[in-house]
């Protein structure tokens, strides 16, 4: 087992990874940049290096600064959480040249499943559903035409190397296919350095549901069954839930299945999410391989018990899964709402600034997983996400009523929170229902 590690990261995940860190009475070293230079997560690391200013090329994304820190500090490890540089295969190469070990994938296996492209085609020889489209990048417009004429629109243009919405584009004809083609290369080129674009069918009615996987390196991968993320705004999660509702457990059962086999094929090791959008008939198709821990990791702590976070320590040091599949039971429901410091009500606005008032809410099946507090400055510079409260309950229907009663306990000021937005959309009544889709609540804000 490490001895030492340092978190290049910030915030809640810092946090998470530090709590788990110290359960198996590992040191911890965790950098920050000037902007986050008060954050009392800090005073909970062995060690605490600052590594630049404010904005992120200059500290969290400055690979050569968090090397250096790493160095000077001695550990034996880097766990970059999620986001900023988790999913660079180069960074981990880095860190494997420095005898640094990487906790999560090896170069190789992120490079695999990473790459959206070279993902699908690793889903088909493991036979996961993968949408139809083009078999690679886009090389001539006419290609793109060709293809989508055959699946039929709509279609939707997507970044090889991205997330989040950039260069992305839905097309229901060829008119819009031609003009957009190459304004989402430009905007994949501007966002990921990477101008590569490919097509495939859209789903206009879809729900996202993900599978979680680990996988050590002897060679073996479990999932931990799935979640449902359907409620979201411009491809952002806003709450996610475990196991999905109003799904065959045939159906995803396969699916899980597939998707650990994915994992396994490409010898990884670590956290991975195989991401689907599923349709009116339940069928699955894959998005993409997040390779790393996912911000909605806790709910399938909670169905399962597994520590997701300690497992992918563990298993960076070279232990064998603790569990074999048939180990992995599911007791419960969990839901989290995501805690971002932003207006709803005025398009989701930042609102970044000073925390006077902080109260949390507790009892039985509540979890917060915050680096917020009272006297907490949020600092403009990163994403508005201050926290997550994640419950637990017997059923969904408790598990819904259990995150009302938190909500209503859970106060955040004078800054504006996501909290109210929560509170009313735990009133839903679609939402009670289960199944809404990916794009429910940008109809619903709309009115």
């Amino acid at each position: 087992m490490f001895s030492r590690v340092l978190i290049a990261n910030r915030g809640e995940i810092a946090q998470r990874i530090m709590r788990a860190c110290r359960e198996l009475e590992i040191e911890t070293v965790c950098v920050y940049s000037t902007a986050d230079k008060d954050a009392p997560y800090l005073k909970d690391a062995d060690e605490a290096i600052c590594i630049g200013p404010g904005p992120s090329k200059d500290s969290y994304l400055n690979i050569s600064r968090i090397i250096s820190a790493a160095e000077v500090a001695d550990v034996d490890a880097i766990h970059p959480g999620y986001g900023f540089l988790a999913e660079r295969a180069d960074f981990s190469e880095i860190c494997r040249d420095c005898k640094i070990e990487f906790i999560g994938p090896s170069p190789e296996a992120m490079s695999k499943l990473g790459d959206k492209i070279e993902a699908k085609r690793y889903a088909r020889a493991a036979k996961v559903p993968v949408f139809p489209g083009t078999e690679g990048e886009i090389e001539e417009l006419e290609e793109a035409v060709e293809v989508a004429a055959e699946i039929g629109y709509p279609v939707i243009i997507k970044a090889s190397a991205g997330g989040g919405g950039r260069g992305m584009r839905i097309c229901r004809n060829e008119a819009t296919l031609r003009t957009n083609v190459s304004k989402a290369q430009q905007e994949a080129l501007a966002a990921f350095g990477n101008g590569g674009v490919f097509v495939e069918k859209f789903l206009e009615h879809a729900r996202h549901v993900e599978v979680q996987v680990i996988g050590d390196k002897h060679g073996n991968a479990i999932h931990l069954w799935e979640r449902d993320c359907s409620m979201q705004r411009r491809h952002q999660k806003i709450i996610e839930e475990a196991p999905g509702p109003l799904i065959e457990r045939k159906k995803i059962e396969k699916v899980c299945e597939a998707a650990a086999k994915l994992v396994k094929s490409a010898d990884y090791s670590g956290a991975a999410t195989v991401e689907f959008l599923m349709d009116d008939h339940q069928n699955f198709y894959m998005l993409e391989v997040n390779t790393r821990v996912q911000v909605e990791h806790p709910i399938t702590e909670m169905i399962t018990g597994v520590d997701i976070v300690k497992t992918s320590i563990q298993v960076a040091a070279g232990e064998k899964l603790a569990y074999k599949q048939k180990d992995i039971k599911v007791s419960g429901h969990a839901i989290e709402c995501r805690i971002n410091a932003e207006d709803h009500t005025k398009d989701f606005r930042p609102s970044a600034g000073l925390i006077e008032t902080y109260r949390a809410p507790g009892g039985l099946g509540v979890r917060i997983d915050s680096h917020a507090c009272a006297g907490y400055r949020v600092p403009p510079n990163y994403d508005s996400m201050i926290g997550k409260l994640i419950v637990h309950a017997e059923t969904r229907e408790a598990a819904i009523t259990r995150a009302a009663r938190a909500l209503h306990e859970f106060e955040v000021g004078p800054i504006k929170t996501t909290i109210p937005l929560h509170q009313e959309l735990m009133q839903n009544s679609d939402f009670k229902k289960g199944g809404v889709d990916i794009h429910y609540l940008e109809r619903l804000l709309k009115g």
